[in-house]
């Protein structure tokens, strides 16, 4: 299991359109990816979830893989949500 913190930096958080990017990035792996924030856990494959979690702009989440290719799916995700998720 691999985990690390990053900052969302979108303007809107993760509202539909990134967050259906996230989940699609993340379905792509094999590994169990959730992350953490506060004290809730979503599920980073379930657009529900992400969207249920409320992650607005500024907020700190912890990605976390655990699977056979944890460390790529959990560097991949870290440079995406870094990156804005396409926004």
């Amino acid at each position: 299991m691999v985990s690390q913190k990053v900052m969302i930096k979108n303007p809107t958080g993760l509202h539909l359109r990134p967050a259906g990017i996230l989940c699609k990035e993340a379905m792509q792996f094999k590994s169990h990816i959730t992350f953490q924030h506060r004290e809730n856990t979503a599920n980073a494959k379930s657009v529900l979830s992400v969207l249920g979690a409320c992650i607005k702009s500024g907020d700190e989440i912890e990605l976390i893989c655990d699977g056979e290719d944890e460390a790529e799916a959990l560097s991949f995700l870290v440079t995406a949500i870094e990156n804005g998720l396409g926004e």
